[in-house]
């Protein structure tokens, strides 16, 4: 049994590998990214940590800002979208753990899913994480125009984030209206909100009393919104409840789930806590 498992696990990763290599990539921007004040070393995968399980992909360099494209089986395709923001605190990109993985499980509920590479790390002075929202604005409009290439409804797609990618995710929804950049082409006549956002550990939305920080409270135009936190994750999952509640203060649906353990960066892999199920909870809200 435990061969059979084995093989089975192996055949998964290598399928996994193969998906992700064969998927089509698109370019963010037409051009190089506006708002870029230097040269990065050449983007690349960080060594993997010592004593991980399943080391995880850490993307490093990002100047090029990319959406990877996993479409679902024809079957299951039900013309929903999401952008997925890997976390790794605006330093590195989480890619398989909370992208390419992410990708994968919302192509089993039928969802076209679209793994956005942004910029990384947090560039000398960009202290509202400016560039990364540049990216994910333009990231959402480019989808949105390419709706009828790949089948989607353009008023069900939605963005997912983990982490700083949750907060990036949050401010996307936040500031649709605040266009960071000067129009490009006719992409950026496209509108650039979410239809609706899931936060998966969301990072930096809180002071440090726990407080909605005043540029993140939200106004009755955002769209909804799912959280999954865990109480003992230790970037603290007061900014999810604050989010929620800010959310049903301005009458904007909002669903969250708390969990007892999990910490922080679990993404979708299976652990001995219950935070691992916030997927199937996500599923059912989706």
């Amino acid at each position: 049994m435990k061969r059979r498992l084995c093989l089975g696990l192996i055949a998964l990763a290598c399928f996994s590998t193969a998906r992700a290599a064969d998927s089509p990539v698109i370019n963010v921007w037409p051009g190089k990214a506006p708002g870029e004040t230097k040269e990065l070393p050449a983007e690349g995968l960080q060594a993997p940590k010592a004593k991980e399980v399943k080391p995880v992909k850490r993307v490093q360099n990002v100047s090029v800002p990319t959406l990877t494209v996993f479409e679902p089986s024809a079957d299951k395709k039900n013309g929903a979208a999401l952008v997925i923001a890997p976390g790794g605190g605006y330093n590195i990109l989480a890619w398989d753990l909370e992208g390419t993985e992410v990708a994968e499980w919302a192509n089993s509920l039928g969802l076209t899913a679209f793994v956005l590479k942004y910029r990384v790390p947090k560039r000398e002075g960009d202290l509202t994480n400016k560039l990364p929202l540049m990216d994910a604005q333009r990231a959402l409009s480019l989808v949105r125009s390419k709706a009828s290439d790949y089948g989607l409804d353009p008023a069900r797609i939605g963005m997912l984030g983990f982490s700083a990618g949750g907060n990036l995710t949050a401010m996307t929804c936040l500031k649709f209206g605040e266009r960071q950049y000067d129009k490009q082409d006719a992409v950026d006549e496209v509108s650039c909100r979410p239809d609706f956002g899931v936060l998966i550990y969301p990072a930096y939305l809180v002071d440090k009393d726990g407080q909605l920080k005043p540029e993140n409270v939200p106004t009755k135009d955002v769209p909804p919104m799912f959280f999954a936190h865990a109480l003992d994750d230790g970037i603290t999952p007061d900014s999810s409840i604050a989010m929620t509640r800010a959310l049903k203060a301005v009458g904007v649906h909002a669903e969250l789930h708390v969990y007892d353990g999990g910490g922080h960066g679990f993404g979708l892999r299976d652990s001995k806590f219950p935070a691992h199920t916030w997927p199937a909870r996500a599923g059912e809200w989706l």
